[in-house]
């Protein structure tokens, strides 16, 4: 990667849709939207909803199916090289993860990334990614399928996240990105009902920092391979503090729906910050705490 700097899935669409705004090759990389096997139009009702220092969100990973991206999003996300692509697939079945997964060797793309915050229907809606049997039970199976290297993002409502991340690194990941979206819910007092049809949502944004930085530090103490680390990550000092909590790279999301131009500041400000400290590589700070 020519920067750290990952436009994180959900929030940059594919890339085209920020185009306009700023040349989106500058960045290190494009984690692209979350994909299902066949496509979903989201959910119903409220979809975004304003919280102190952040939002919820409910979209249900409206997607246009991993065939479409094949044939069509992987192709232009190429064409934003030297930036790198990567494919974001979830499920709700073992055979919604491998088919996928098959299905994306077909896709020129850098990276697969595996959301295993998607509930297993098998298991009573239980995230894959709460328990960390679940975890590398679908990260040992999609590996064992996937040509690409594979990142798997953590769900932070995991029940022991270090323990999750170390149970995808024996399962054959070759990388780790974290966090998800917080589980969350906001009641609308005048409709006295929850805002959201599906009552909880994900919150994101500089509201749950701390809070990930923590985490991120503590699975990278927990794992050998590379860590992502994201959640709230707003200005250079933010993404500079996940880099010397171990992370290798970072993931940037909620913060540009405010400022579209971001992760270019993001970029500046780390090169600035390398020229100021006198530091070749920013890897030179990474994990320093």
């Amino acid at each position: 990667m020519q920067n750290p700097v990952i436009a994180a899935s959900g929030t940059f669409g594919f890339g085209a849709e920020y185009a306009e705004f700023f040349d989106v090759k500058k960045l290190g990389g494009i984690s692209g939207k979350g994909l299902t096997l066949q496509g979903s139009q989201g959910n119903s009702g409220m979809r975004i909803h304003e919280t102190p220092a952040g939002i919820m969100n409910s979209i249900g990973l409206e997607n246009p199916g991993v065939r479409h991206f094949v044939e069509i999003e992987s192709k232009k996300m190429r064409e934003y090289s030297p930036c790198i692509s990567i494919a974001n697939l979830g499920g709700h079945s073992e055979h919604d993860y491998t088919e996928g997964a098959r299905m994306l060797n077909d896709a020129d793309i850098d990276i697969l990334e595996l959301n295993i915050s998607c509930p297993n229907v098998k298991c009573g809606g239980m995230a894959y990614g709460i328990l960390p049997e679940t975890a590398a039970d679908i990260t040992r199976k999609v590996k064992a399928v996937t040509r690409h290297p594979l990142m798997v993002k953590l769900s932070p409502n995991a029940h022991d996240i270090q323990a999750v991340a170390k149970a995808v690194e024996d399962a054959g990941a070759d990388a780790v990105s974290l966090v998800n979206t917080f589980l969350g819910l906001a009641i609308d007092t005048a409709r006295k009902a929850p805002v959201f049809n599906n009552i909880n949502a994900g919150v994101s944004g500089p509201c749950i920092m701390p809070i990930a930085l923590c985490m991120v530090h503590k699975v990278c103490k927990s794992v050998k391979i590379p860590v992502v680390g994201l959640g709230g990550i707003r200005t250079a000092d933010d993404a500079l503090q996940f880099i010397m909590a171990g992370a290798t790279a970072v993931q940037v999301g909620t913060s540009t729906f405010a400022d579209p131009y971001a992760m270019l500041k993001i970029i500046d400000g780390l090169e600035k910050y390398c020229t100021e400290q006198g530091l070749s590589n920013i890897s030179q700070v990474r994990g320093i705490i």
